[in-house]
């Protein structure tokens, strides 16, 4: 029998919104995490001991999405209040903001280079910006309902969206153009995002389903009935060989992309789990509810080969042989359901106490009103070029002010 010290493991907790979390991210150097919440406030989350939170509030409604810039250096969210703001993750916490859409910004991602970043809303558009020079670069329109999420893939030439109109579509971004749609006639997709190598992406089905296909071959590759409820977001391991979901019926799922199977079920969220994510280097994973909580969990898992994890689990279970990626072809997709085969890891019931101290918040800027705070972003620009010219990051530093 494997040790329980093989399993994800639950390492901290994060208690500060007072709404549900419905998106949480890395830094880069995986050093702090950023939380997005219906309660229209963004907190960065430092990893050292006894280090604060900040808080942000500056939106006028729920915040639906936030990331950190390659770099580190800025923080972009998404609202309802249908604008993107752009942060600095620190104890100043100026921001600016970008009137984007008509309608609710559902998502904000940057490419890999950091130059330009993608927004996605209810008023049926992705619409792609120029982070330098603060410049709307073009829309993209061929959906016909809300688009829920939109994506870079790593090399940065394709963007994948899905939306309400129950399609995933793939965008060239040499030409602007759709260049495949993959289509659910059973529900819509809820998130949707590429894998290291970009050659597949993969979808959280608000049918709860999760499906994975290949782009090259424009073929669906793995079809996953594993949860009870509707998926809500999911993430690529950095190795790619596993895929991490959340869903509204409370538990997280590790599956196993290679085996294609479920190896994973994790329980510790009080209701629907809205966002997950890896670490950059995927020792790390974070997960927000609408318990209001944040839980940062330890792979553990990721120190084997996949051979050496697939061998522990046939210690643990006896499923049948399982398909792999190439024995699934276009419209015969091959259905992985659970079947009693995951290992389920309750940290809440395992552990007396698995709850760190909060840590102490510092709610920045709540007192300011909302040009001081603007004009101080500029400043904290215009300052940070010195340190980032040593750095050789000067780029990210010429951003005016917007608006």
């Amino acid at each position: 029998m494997a040790s329980a010290l093989d399993d994800p493991a639950l390492q901290r907790h994060f208690k500060g919104h007072k709404d549900a979390v419905t998106c949480v991210d890395f830094s880069p150097d995986s050093k702090q995490l950023a939380s997005s919440s219906a309660d229209a406030c963004v907190m960065i989350w430092n990893f050292k001991p006894q280090s604060r939170a900040y808080k942000y509030p500056g939106h006028k409604e729920a915040v639906t999405c936030v990331q950190f810039s390659p770099s580190g250096h800025l923080v972009a969210s998404s609202s309802k209040d249908r604008t993107v703001r752009l942060w600095a993750p620190n104890i100043k916490g100026e921001s600016t903001v970008l009137k984007a859409h008509t309608a609710v910004v559902r998502c904000v991602n940057f490419s890999s280079d950091g130059q330009t970043f993608i927004t996605a809303s209810d008023d049926k558009s992705i619409k792609a910006w120029n982070l330098h020079r603060q410049r709307f670069l073009f829309s993209l329109t061929q959906h016909t309902n809300w688009v829920r999420c939109a994506r870079f893939s790593p090399d940065g030439r394709l963007i994948a969206s899905c939306s309400d109109d129950k399609t995933v579509r793939i965008w060239d971004l040499t030409n602007r153009l759709c260049i495949n749609t993959f289509v659910d006639y059973k529900g819509h997709s809820n998130y949707v995002d590429f894998n290291q190598m970009g050659t597949c992406v993969a979808s959280a089905g608000a049918d709860s389903t999760v499906k994975v296909w290949d782009i090259r071959m424009n073929k669906l590759l793995q079809h996953y009935q594993v949860h009870n409820a509707g998926v809500s977001s999911l993430s690529f391991h950095p190795s790619g060989n596993y895929l991490l979901t959340a869903s509204s019926d409370g538990t997280l799922k590790i599956l196993d992309l290679l085996e294609g199977r479920l190896i994973y079920t994790l329980h510790g969220h009080q209701g629907p789990v809205l966002s997950v994510t890896f670490s950059k280097s995927g020792d790390q994973f974070a997960s927000g509810a609408t318990d209001a909580q944040v839980l940062v969990w330890k792979t553990n898992f990721d120190k084997y080969s996949v051979k050496e994890i697939v061998k522990l689990q046939q210690k643990r279970t006896c499923p049948e042989a399982p398909p792999h990626l190439n024995d699934i072809y276009p419209r015969t997709p091959h259905l992985h359901s659970s079947s009693g085969h995951s290992i389920e890891i309750n940290p809440m019931c395992e552990v007396a106490d698995t709850q760190t101290f909060d840590p102490p918040i510092i709610n920045v800027g709540a007192n300011l009103p909302y040009c001081r705070r603007a004009l101080g972003f500029g400043r904290i620009l215009r300052r940070g070029r010195t340190l980032a010219k040593s750095r050789n990051e000067s780029w990210i530093w010429r951003i005016p002010t917007f608006f």
